[in-house]
């Protein structure tokens, strides 16, 4: 899989959405964009693959396995059952009054709490419950610091727990489980 350009090219267009979710937008700047994108969709229309063959959301090295839907987040530490890693809500993550959107709060904890429930040698494992508890404001468009600490190993079950902060404020906590798959599963 060529992916050398990719985490450049998936890095403008999370800047992109973030400068669209910021923008007073004028009637001639709407036009023009909406041709610009009605473009890029017919040269990418001959280029659909199956899931297998997509790049979106399958570069392991890029934050959010290369897709824009969860903010992207820096791993600073990581071991086997834990890791810290520094995020950033953007514009585009905005819920109203300067605070990040609840979902994307929730989306970035199934991505962290992903980490130490799939480290080790043993199958990969799905949520199968998260459970997040919104402690105070998560504010925009500053480093805020995510944990997230496998706890319990049970047969298949995998129980994770994880946190976000800003300093020393707790914004949110999350407690999960993940399951592991059966052979054949995906």
């Amino acid at each position: 899989m060529p992916d050398s350009a990719y985490p450049a090219m998936i890095d403008i267009l999370r800047d992109f959405l973030d400068d669209l979710a910021s923008a007073s937008l004028d009637e001639t700047t709407i036009g023009a964009l909406t041709a610009d994108l009605s473009d890029w969709r017919g040269r990418l229309e001959p280029l659909k693959a199956g899931e297998d063959e997509r790049m979106f959301g399958r570069v392991d090295d890029v934050p959010g396995h290369g897709q824009v839907m969860c903010p992207a987040f820096a791993i600073e530490e990581q071991d086997a059952t834990s890791v810290r890693a520094t995020v950033s809500f953007g514009d585009y993550f905005l819920g109203g009054n300067a605070a990040a959107h609840g979902g994307a709060v929730s989306l970035l904890f199934d991505e962290v709490l992903g980490i130490p429930a799939n480290s080790g040698p043993a199958m990969m494992a799905r949520t199968a419950y998260l459970h997040v508890n919104y402690r105070a404001i998560t504010p925009m468009n500053r480093p805020l610091t995510v944990t997230a600490t496998l706890y319990a190993v049970e047969g298949r079950k995998r129980f994770v727990r994880g946190e976000l902060k800003d300093g020393e404020r707790l914004c949110a906590d999350a407690d999960g489980l993940f399951l592991e798959l059966l052979p054949g599963q995906q």
